[in-house]
């Protein structure tokens, strides 16, 4: 089917918003106040549109404020007066461009899919298949050592219904043995049914993942997961913890493309993986989706800190394939936000979709 020149595209606008965080956020690689973000909105000659949002993040160092401003803006310029039928292939040769920076061209690709389905007059739920309406997600306890804060944290997402909580670890074994303690304890006094899952943000190495394996098993905890333990590209040292570990072991900044899903995959480095429409887009994420359904991996979703612009789209996949075991977006209490946002509400750690 050839487009009308109403499909083609008419402008794409950027715009930096700056928010502060609610609660510090501190992992291994570092800590913020503030969260920063570029949102870019593409606009049809029909009237049709998109919004996606591009994040800085710890994990990707280089996608700063102006840098990401500026591949917005040399894409936009091979992006003008195309087809938005074609968004996909351009979006591809965009993505091996601009190959280091992956949350900046994923931005952009939500917003040129948001504007082709609506071109479309198709909605993003009923897209990814519009399986269930209801969402579940855990939150993320930062790694900080302050006790007092740690507990003010841990009894306001108490108080407003959550039960799954993912805390932070740094790889310094001895000060996260602790915090695991404090936590592990705090959350089983007021939740005997709270889930605990762990996430390294690349910190550790396999021995001192071992040494933290070893006390959780010591101590009996029930750790439902532990997240990138280990240096993202540290493949050997992945593929040696799988074999020790009785914690699962999800990958997320390893995995950024189908193609590094394949090869953990190979090369039998982890239990699961943690998708990301953030860092690996539209496409990447389906087809990712897809692999790790094939060969039985178990499937998280995850968020970076991102506005509900952003973290819409994963909500939307989530909701839309019923496809994952893990739900990890939470980005969203980290900020001042409203109960409501497009047709999805927010009520403590639940997401409702509402077809009325």
């Amino acid at each position: 089917m050839s487009a009308s020149s109403s499909d083609y595209i008419r402008y794409i606008h950027c715009k930096e918003i700056i928010k502060p965080l609610r609660f510090t956020f501190s992992t291994s690689l570092g800590k913020k106040d503030v969260m920063r973000s570029v949102i870019v909105t593409v606009t049809l000659k029909d009237g049709s549109y998109g919004v996606g949002e591009c994040p800085t993040s710890f994990a990707f160092k280089k996608e700063t404020i102006p840098v990401i401003k500026y591949i917005l803006k040399e894409a936009s310029k091979h992006l003008a007066s195309t087809s938005i039928d074609e968004y996909e292939e351009n979006i591809v040769r965009i993505r091996k461009h601009y190959i280091e920076y992956p949350m900046t061209i994923s931005g952009l690709e939500v917003a040129l899919w948001r504007a082709y389905i609506m071109s479309k007059n198709l909605t993003e739920h009923s897209y990814w298949g519009g399986k269930t309406t209801v969402i579940e997600t855990d939150i993320t306890v930062p790694f900080i050592t302050n006790t007092l804060f740690l507990s003010r944290w841990i009894h306001n997402a108490l108080q407003k219904g959550f039960r799954i909580f993912k805390l932070k670890v740094s790889g310094d074994v001895d000060i996260d043995m602790q915090i695991l303690s404090y936590v592990y304890s705090l959350v089983k006094e007021h939740h005997p049914h709270g889930i605990l899952r762990l996430d390294g943000n690349q910190g550790y190495t396999v021995k001192t993942f071992s040494r933290m394996i070893g006390y959780i098993q010591k101590k009996g905890y029930n750790i439902e997961l532990f997240e990138q333990p280990l240096a993202k590209d540290d493949y050997r040292g992945f593929k040696a913890i799988k074999r020790l570990s009785p914690v699962p072991v999800i990958l997320d900044e390893t995995i950024v493309t189908v193609r590094d899903a394949e090869y953990a995959i190979h090369n039998e480095l982890c239990h699961g993986i943690n998708i990301k429409i953030a860092k690996s887009g539209i496409s990447e994420s389906m087809k990712i989706l897809n692999l790790a359904k094939r060969h039985n991996l178990t499937l998280m979703i995850g968020s970076m800190i991102e506005t509900m612009v952003g973290a819409s789209a994963s909500i939307f996949f989530a909701s839309g394939t019923d496809g994952f075991d893990y739900i990890d977006i939470d980005s969203i209490h980290f900020l001042r936000h409203r109960k409501q946002y497009r047709n999805i509400s927010i009520n403590g750690p639940y997401f409702t979709i509402d077809h009325t």
